[in-house]
């Protein structure tokens, strides 16, 4: 007895979750957990990709219920019935709408209900019929709107061809005219008052040209980097001291800013010297044996005794270890008669001559 009391045990409960499966089961086909249920009847007119038995029915977006019956229209092979069993609470009426929605990224299809004030009379199970196109899908949508493009395209070849050619032939209208374009429009600005501004005036420094005959050469790779200034010398503009506007340099502007542009010109003056040992830039240059620094101190035209181009730079020759070698302070000045822009850049650049001049003959010296 001892031995057979734990298999009646061990039966009695398997016994009971079997019936306990089939409980639930019962349960849920019968009420699903959501009460007492209604059946309706719903008609698509067309195909129903992916619809199957057992799939969701939504009501304003909340599940309702399921698909229980899916099948062919008799008499209509374009049709489609289906039977939804839903909560007997839910206000399904005679003119709700019926829809074929595609949830997930998977695009699982749901039958959704919405809405509706009619209602059907008692005892009467209605059948719902779903709004045309409920199932097509987003693909078969965008097919159906790509085909209808095509179809308007095609019946309007003809106007669409004539429109084209008529934008070419005023196109080349306009290309053949733009001279008197132009001067409709400047005859417009000049009625109105306005003018376009005056184009921009591009002066360059010149480089020292004859530095005389080579003497000492440097026989060593080496380069000079963009000089270093404060912001205000990071320009293109003409600079004044005192700062004052004058006539002509608001339209006139150097070739470059100003460090590049004497970076460009040094160097410049250093291969007229001795093309064969002239320094690099940095980005031309793996290892330099050493540089020469510059620090742009003054590049302006002061107006205090009369106008003249300053120029002043502070000049460091540093070896590959970082060891200052040799340092000078270099200026110079050279006045002019006009203030105006030409002017103004010749004395530049023969004051910038002068200074490139001394500057090759103190850099050879120092190595």
């Amino acid at each position: 007895m001892e031995t057979r009391a734990p298999f009646v045990i061990v039966g009695a409960f398997v016994l009971a979750a079997i019936v306990a499966v089939f409980g639930f089961v019962y349960w849920l086909q019968n009420t699903g957990g959501l009460g007492s249920r209604a059946s309706y009847r719903v008609q698509f007119e067309g195909s129903v990709p992916g619809l199957l038995v057992g799939a969701a029915v939504l009501f304003n977006g909340i599940r309702v219920g399921e698909v229980t019956e899916l099948g062919l229209a008799p008499g209509n092979p374009r049709a489609v019935n289906a039977t939804i069993s839903v909560a007997s609470t839910t206000p399904v009426r005679a003119d709700t709408k019926v829809g074929l929605e595609f949830q997930g990224l998977t695009g699982v299809p749901v039958i959704a209900l919405e809405g509706g004030t009619q209602i059907a009379p008692s005892g009467e199970v209605p059948t719902l019929i779903a709004e045309p196109g409920a199932g097509q899908g987003m693909t078969q949508a965008a097919r159906d709107a790509l085909r209808k493009v095509d179809t308007v395209l095609s019946d309007n070849s003809d106007a669409l061809k004539d429109t084209i050619a008529n934008f070419k032939v005023f196109s080349e209208g306009l290309a053949r005219n733009t001279g008197k374009l132009d001067g409709i429009v400047a005859g417009l600005e000049r009625m109105t008052g306005v003018t376009s501004p005056p184009p921009k005036i591009t002066y360059d420094l010149r480089a020292l040209q004859n530095p005389g005959p080579v003497g000492k050469t440097v026989n060593v790779q080496w380069a000079i980097p963009e000089p270093t200034a404060v912001a205000m010398l990071e320009t293109q503009r003409f600079l004044f001291s005192p700062a004052q506007e004058y006539p002509g340099f608001a339209e006139a502007m150097w070739a470059d800013a100003l460090p590049k542009l004497i970076q460009a010109r040094l160097i410049e003056s250093f291969e007229n010297y001795d093309i064969a040992h002239a320094p690099l830039r940095m980005t031309d240059v793996g290892q330099a044996e050493f540089q020469l620094l510059i620090d742009l101190r003054r590049f302006r035209i002061a107006m205090d005794s009369g106008p003249a181009a300053e120029i002043a730079l502070s000049a460091r020759i540093v070896d590959k270890n970082g060891k200052v070698v040799a340092s000078r302070l270099f200026e110079e000045r050279e006045k002019f008669a006009t203030v105006a822009p030409a002017e103004a850049v010749a004395a530049f650049s023969e004051a910038f001559g002068r200074m490139a001049k001394s500057m090759i003959a103190w850099t050879v010296q120092a190595n």
